[in-house]
């Protein structure tokens, strides 16, 4: 196993809700330390690495979130039934009858949330989606069993996917919960990694922010501490080559790193942009251009950020984002890291104030 297939296994199986970041932040800390000058935190409980190339500016930022949807504890019913509520969006097809674990101060318990088999549906609930606020998450209740003291759960305590890391048949795609966005996340541990011996003229800032899913609150404060002068957000591409579609010729898998040119939050600066793109087609790199329109990133407040810094948001595409397993493309992720190296390595002074000039 290659050293970038072990870090996604690893960094997609740990576990981090909205909130409860600190195994990723873990790893992501051991990885940075040995390859930057300095590993720094703000109080929310981002991390970032210094790393330092010819000057001290222009300062590039690169950062992945490292939360990933899930649920927390809201109430635990007399019968033992627990009732949750969202951290992050989720579709409520995709969550009834799926494996969950509730981590707990004793340790995880493992649960499904309950589903009414098809025999017990009447006419109309067939064809309701039902609310995320209706389900219960099932941890083998029964009369009598007492869930809180038997097994420690409390409300606030955060629940997440039973999913584990695999590499599927066509050995290219990859099949794991939480790539969006333990992607991003690896990403920016590859592109610190590619610069041990390379030179840069600018000094490289890589690391992960915390709650992107819940209102993009990282990005905040980590913005504020680094005070960048440019920043690449890495975020999962949401993958359009699903059925009953033939394969889409936007964002499919194995096409390239999507580039978004609008989301929600933010319009990228387009003299970076270009240049992203520019460097792409010169390095013959394969790409998406794409909008999310019912969706931002942690661009959001990194652009909006003291004067104001141009920033991209740009990733690998992934199916079935924001449910209990997605499929990845190793390519996709290769590539990603190349764009993102080669592009750093023309961000001189001059080339990023010509971002703001004019």
């Amino acid at each position: 196993m290659d050293r970038t297939l072990e870090l996604l296994k690893e960094l997609t199986e740990a576990d981090g809700v909205s909130g409860y970041e600190h195994e990723i932040r873990r790893i992501m800390t051991r990885e940075l330390e040995g390859n930057v000058d300095e590993v720094l935190r703000d109080k929310m409980g981002s991390v970032v690495g210094r790393k330092r190339g010819t000057g001290d500016r222009p300062r590039i930022m690169v950062i992945g979130h490292m939360d990933e949807v899930g649920f927390m504890v809201k109430e635990i019913k007399e019968s033992g039934y627990i009732k949750f509520l969202p951290l992050g969006g989720w579709w409520p097809h995709v969550a009834l009858g799926q494996r969950m674990r509730v981590l707990t101060s004793k340790g995880p318990v493992l649960g499904v949330i309950g589903s009414k088999p098809p025999h017990l549906l009447e006419e109309k609930e067939r064809t309701e989606v039902q609310k995320i606020s209706d389900m219960v998450l099932d941890v083998g209740v029964q009369d009598g069993f007492n869930v809180r003291k038997k097994l420690g759960i409390r409300e606030g305590d955060p629940i997440v996917p039973d999913s584990r890391f695999a590499v599927l048949g066509n050995r290219k795609q990859y099949l794991s919960k939480a790539f969006d966005n333990r992607m991003g996340c690896a990403v920016a541990l590859d592109v610190v990694r590619k610069f041990q011996r390379a030179k840069h003229p600018n000094t490289i800032f890589a690391g992960g922010t915390v709650q992107e899913e819940v209102g993009l609150r990282g990005a905040h404060t980590l913005a504020h501490l680094v005070d960048p002068d440019v920043c690449f957000c890495v975020d999962v591409g949401v993958a359009q080559d699903l059925p009953p579609q033939p394969f889409s010729k936007r964002e499919k898998l194995g096409g390239g790193p999507t580039i978004l040119v609008y989301d929600a939050r933010m319009i990228p600066n387009v003299a970076f942009r270009d240049l992203v793109v520019k460097t792409a087609e010169e390095k013959k790199i394969p790409f998406h251009l794409s909008v999310m329109e019912r969706g931002a990133g942690d661009g959001g407040p990194v652009h909006l950020s003291r004067l104001g810094v141009p920033t991209i948001y740009l990733g690998a595409p992934v199916r079935y984002i924001h449910a209990h397993n997605g499929i990845m493309n190793r390519t996709d992720y290769d590539n990603t890291v190349k764009l993102i190296v080669e592009v750093i390595k023309k961000l001189d002074k001059k080339t990023v104030q010509s971002f703001t000039e004019g």
